[in-house]
C-alpha cells in the first residue's frame, strides 16, 4: 500500500513545501493538494518548489477540474514538471467543487470530465490529440508520462472513473462504503473491456493519532468533523439528482450510511471548507466521523488500514487539516507505514 498526504496551500507557501519534505522523509509516496485558487494559494506554482525540494514523492491536485483550468494548460504544466523532475506528477480530476462554486459556477458535466481526461492524458504522454477541431501535440515533450485519476461518489461518476480513469479517488475512509464504491468502478471498467486491476484505487480521509481515552477521542473528532460536512456537501448534490430510494429491484443508488446523516444538513460555507474550526458541521454525528476518518492509536490506524487494503485500496492519502500535522507524519512514518508494508509483503 502506498501512502499520500493531502495539503492545503495556505500561506506561507514554504510551509506547504516543508510539510511535503517531511512527508517524503517519513516514507510517504504522494503529496496532493487542494486546488481552489481563490481559497488558497496557487498549487501549480508550488508543485515546482515541492519537486525541487524532494527526490521521490509524486505530486498532484486532489482534485482539479475542467472548468477553472484550461485543459491544454494543465497538460502543459504537468508535462513540463515531468520533463524537469522526472515523471513525478499525477492528476486527480473531478467535476469541480470549491474552485467552481466560489465563482458561482456549476460543476462540469461528466462528458466534460471524460473529454478533459482524454486531452490532458494524451498531451501529458507526448501523444497527439484532437481538440477544438485541431490536432495538438507538445513538440517539446519527449519523456513525460502522466496518469489521470478520477474522483467520484455518484453512480454515473463511478462509471466514468471505471471507463476512462487510470485510477479512482474516493474521499472517504469507511470500509463498507469503500468496498461498495470499488466494486462499482471495477464493474464499469470490466464492462468497458478494461482490466479492473489496472486501475489504482486511492482512499483519502483525515487521520489523527491520539490516545484511546474519552478526552482524546473528543478532541480528534472535533478536529476532523469538518470532513463529514465536506462529504455531505457532495452527497447532497447526488441525492438531489438521483434520490435516495431503492429502484424497483430493491437496489439503492448508493450506501444508506451516506444518505441518512445528511438529513440534518442546512447548508455549506466554502469560506471554512476543509477547516477544523468549521462552524456548520454540527449535523455530523460521532459515528460518521469515526467511520469516515481514521482516528485513535497507531494500532487502531493499522487495523483499519488493513481492512481498507483487503477491500482493494492501493493508496491511503491522509488529509492533514488539523492541529497535529507534524506529529501525524512522524507517527505514520515510524509506527504505521512500516507495519502496513510488512503486512502487504506477508499477504503476498
Amino acid at each position: 500500500m502506498d501512502f499520500g498526504v493531502v495539503l492545503q496551500t495556505n500561506p506561507p507557501a514554504w510551509r506547504t513545501v516543508g510539510l511535503a519534505k517531511q512527508a517524503e522523509e517519513h516514507g510517504f509516496d504522494y503529496v496532493w493538494t487542494f486546488d481552489s485558487h481563490l481559497l488558497w494559494q496557487e498549487p501549480y506554482v508550488i508543485y515546482s518548489a515541492i519537486l525541487a525540494a524532494t527526490q521521490r514523492v509524486i505530486v498532484g491536485p486532489m482534485v482539479t477540474n475542467p472548468a477553472t483550468r484550461d485543459w491544454t494548460v494543465s497538460a502543459s504544466v504537468f508535462a513540463t514538471l515531468n520533463e524537469m523532475y522526472g515523471n513525478r506528477t499525477v492528476v486527480g480530476m473531478g467535476r469541480g467543487d470549491s474552485a467552481v462554486r466560489v465563482l458561482n459556477g456549476k460543476p462540469c458535466t461528466l462528458k466534460e470530465v471524460r473529454d478533459a481526461t482524454h486531452v490532458i492524458r494524451e498531451l501529458g504522454n507526448c501523444r497527439p490529440v484532437e481538440h477544438n477541431g485541431a490536432t495538438l501535440q507538445f513538440p517539446w515533450a519527449r519523456t513525460s508520462s502522466l496518469e489521470v485519476w478520477i474522483a467520484a461518489y455518484g453512480p454515473l461518476a463511478l462509471k466514468t472513473a471505471g471507463e476512462v480513469g487510470d485510477g479512482f479517488i474516493l474521499q472517504l475512509g469507511d470500509v463498507d462504503v469503500t468496498r461498495w464504491m470499488i466494486e462499482q468502478v471495477k464493474t464499469a471498467a470490466s464492462n468497458a473491456g478494461r482490466d479492473p486491476e489496472s486501475l489504482t484505487f486511492c482512499v483519502a480521509a483525515p487521520a489523527y493519532v491520539g490516545a484511546d481515552t474519552p478526552e482524546s477521542w473528543e478532541h480528534m473528532r472535533g478536529q476532523t468533523r469538518w470532513f463529514g460536512g465536506m462529504v455531505g456537501n457532495h452527497i447532497a448534490d447526488i441525492v438531489t439528482k438521483y434520490g435516495s430510494s431503492p429502484d424497483p429491484s430493491g437496489k439503492a443508488p448508493f450506501p444508506e450510511v451516506l444518505t441518512d446523516y445528511i438529513k440534518g444538513r442546512t447548508g455549506y460555507d466554502y469560506n471554512t471548507h476543509g477547516k477544523a474550526d468549521n462552524d456548520h458541521v454540527d449535523f455530523v454525528p460521532d459515528e460518521i466521523v469515526d467511520r469516515f476518518c481514521i482516528l485513535g492509536t497507531p494500532e487502531q490506524h493499522v487495523e483499519k488500514l488493513k481492512e481498507l487494503k483487503d477491500v482493494g485500496v492501493d493508496q491511503f492519502a491522509v488529509y492533514l487539516q488539523h492541529d497535529n500535522k507534524e506529529e501525524t507524519l512522524r507517527v505514520y512514518g515510524e509506527s504505521i507505514i512500516p507495519v502496513m508494508r510488512e503486512h502487504v509483503v506477508a499477504k503476498a
